[in-house]
């Protein structure tokens, strides 16, 4: 049980840490001359796109690359209403459009990857779920993310496809705090995409189920209009795009655009 504690917290504590910053997050200028480099991403790409994070700031010795992770709804509204970022990755094009929509976005959005969903359930699968149509058990807690987000629109048309009536207990702002509540055991299964079952290292379980092959999400990529650091900017999306930013983010479960 001790041990079991442990990996819990650690895996909340992780997820906390992925809804952050990575890097420096002093803003636009470091002492003696340094960039930052500010990526507003998907909750989903927490881990891929801190790995790549990292690579790019070994190839760019005295920048910074500051990650803001989240619900890609909420991050299109800050950018709209003025939040300087210089790259926005979001997880559909629904979410892309409220930025290119308010002319917010400098060229074109390039699809980089796709995520599927799968029913996530804590080590152990208390609640007995072994396939979608589980998830309208009455008695059944289930955690769904909220409609406006990428998660929870994906979650609403595999949930018709699959005829199946589910009343969440909550909905969540972000993939990430789905998966933390199923983590810690306050629900018995959410959906949340594959890859975040895999980032959580074991301590939830992965369903698959074939209706989620109806709601794929697109994943765009675009510089954000008068960005500080358009070159850089620039620089990353090509990293992302790349074959190096596709093997990052196929070994942690995205598929291929």
């Amino acid at each position: 049980m001790v041990k079991r504690t442990a990996a819990v917290a650690a895996l909340s504590l992780a997820v906390l840490a992925g809804c952050g910053d990575a890097g420096d997050s002093s803003g636009s200028g470091e002492p003696g001359g340094g960039r930052t480099l500010t990526v507003f991403a998907a909750a989903s790409l927490t881990e891929a796109f801190t790995e790549l994070g990292r690579t790019f700031e070994g190839a760019h010795p005295g920048v910074k690359v500051r990650f803001q992770f989240g619900g890609s709804s909420t991050l299109a509204q800050q950018i709209t209403q003025g939040a300087p970022a210089d790259v926005f990755a979001a997880a559909s094009p629904a979410t892309m459009k409220t930025v290119t929509d308010a002319g917010d976005a400098s060229g074109r959005p390039q699809v980089f990857t796709r995520n599927r969903l799968v029913i996530a359930v804590p080590k152990g699968d208390p609640g007995k779920v072994a396939k979608v149509g589980d998830l309208g058990r009455r008695g059944l807690k289930v955690v769904l993310c909220a409609v406006q987000v990428p998660c929870g629109a994906a979650a609403e048309t595999a949930l018709a496809v699959a005829g199946v009536q589910v009343e969440p207990v909550s909905r969540e702002k972000d993939v990430k705090a789905v998966l933390t509540k199923v983590g810690l055991g306050e629900a018995d299964a959410g959906l949340v995409y594959r890859t975040d079952v895999k980032a959580a290292g074991g301590e939830v379980a992965g369903i698959e189920f074939p209706e989620a092959a109806k709601a794929i999400n697109d994943y765009p990529i675009v510089e954000v209009a008068k960005a500080p650091q358009g070159a850089l900017a620039g620089e990353f999306i090509r990293l992302v795009v790349g074959e190096q930013g596709r093997a990052v983010l196929s070994r942690a479960g995205f598929e291929g655009p």
